[in-house]
């Protein structure tokens, strides 16, 4: 299987011109059907797969996402650079709707409810996770977002909640106030899941409201969301088109996700005791 880029979001992401969609693979994982089959395609040259984090037609809540089979998936059909595009709230009246921000940290705030690693059943690991985001790819869609005139904020947390529901005002108030940036659904378990692959993950974020913690702005709202999205997505396709351009698809991975060593030290199973079906389901993503 030939490396390929993997960009994984909304299905506006992949719309843009110079794609050739080449198949919609079907598939299957270890940890059951990933939200979509897998759009493989080409951009330039480059090989890429899409896949809609959502599913077609936007059937999954933030809470409902197959992480672990999207994340098999696309370490199966060859993705060794991860673009994550997902839309935002603000929790700084710097950070505006309609900008982008490239965050470098997570704030875990979802509930536990979420398969937020392939470990489990027979075979114990602990990865570091310490720097959520692969540096070198958050540069690079950090200067290709510049590129595209785009207004992009490089660094800042970013808060993970559960969802579906958006926040009560109490509680966008306190994430304001311990300095984080910007808040959505959808980060965790999906990034700590790239890293157990070997992964490198970045995320390109398009802010589309401010929360609800603004006095005098209206609180957010699907219609607010969705209006602000398709504002989002002319200046997300074109840093994505600058980003891809600019990555090597055929480059060894970063020491954001290490290498196999760094693989094997965390995994804490002796290798007497480790279950044959769980090795088995660990083999692709714990390939480096």
């Amino acid at each position: 299987m030939k490396n390929r880029i993997g960009i994984i979001g909304g299905s506006g992401v992949y719309s843009f011109e110079g794609v050739r969609i080449e198949q919609r693979l079907k598939t299957e994982t270890p940890f059951g059907k990933p939200s979509a089959p897998l759009i493989m395609a080409d951009f330039d040259g480059i090989p890429l797969v899409f896949l809609p984090r959502h599913g077609e037609g936007h059937i999954f809540s933030p809470s409902e996402i197959p992480y672990a089979a999207n994340i098999y998936a696309l370490k199966h059909a060859g993705v060794r650079q991860l673009i994550s595009v997902s839309a935002v709230g603000s929790l700084q009246e710097k950070f505006h709707p309609r900008h982008l921000v490239i965050p470098d940290q997570i704030y875990d705030r979802t509930k536990g409810i979420r398969t937020s690693t392939f470990f489990g059943e027979g075979v114990v690991g602990h990865i570091g996770f310490g720097d959520p985001f692969c540096g070198k790819l958050s540069d690079i869609l950090f200067k290709a977002a510049k590129e595209a005139d785009a207004t992009v904020h490089k660094g800042g947390t970013l808060v993970c909640m559960e969802g579906p529901a958006f926040s009560t005002r109490a509680e966008s108030k306190v994430y304001r106030n311990q300095g984080h940036a910007i808040i959505g659904m959808t980060t965790i378990p999906e990034a700590k899941l790239a890293r157990e692959a070997g992964i490198c993950y970045a995320a390109l974020c398009m802010i589309t409201d401010y929360d609800v913690w603004h006095e005098t702005e209206e609180d957010v709202s699907v219609e607010t969301v969705m209006a602000n999205v398709r504002v989002n997505l002319v200046r997300a396709r074109k840093t994505i088109k600058n980003a891809l351009l600019a990555m090597d698809v055929n480059k060894t991975i970063c020491s954001c996700s290490g290498g196999q060593s760094v693989i094997d030290g965390a995994i804490m199973t002796a290798p007497e005791h480790r279950g044959y079906l769980a090795k088995e389901h660990l083999r692709v993503v714990l390939e480096r």
